[in-house]
């Protein structure tokens, strides 16, 4: 039960990480959802809208989105889009 009590606070802190990527993707009409959080720290997401077929997609993946949730989620190792 504690783990997932546990899952869900990631899951939390990863949206919340992300509701601070969103209005920049809004603004772009894009979004971004979470897909999975595999064993191992690994968070798939998926981009919507325009994000989905924007060439600097994988930019903001690294640069903005990854850097949020890990500084809101030190135990995820990584951030992928699928």
């Amino acid at each position: 039960m504690t783990e997932q009590k546990t899952e869900t606070g990631v899951e939390e802190r990863i949206e919340r990480a992300l509701d601070i990527c969103r209005p920049y993707l809004h603004a772009d009409g894009g979004d971004v959802e979470i897909v999975s959080v595999r064993e191992g720290g690994v968070v798939e997401l998926h981009f919507r809208g325009t994000c989905a077929v924007c060439p600097m997609s994988g930019l903001t993946l690294r640069a903005g989105i990854e850097r949020a949730i890990l500084r809101f989620v030190p135990e995820i190792r990584r951030v992928e889009s699928v």
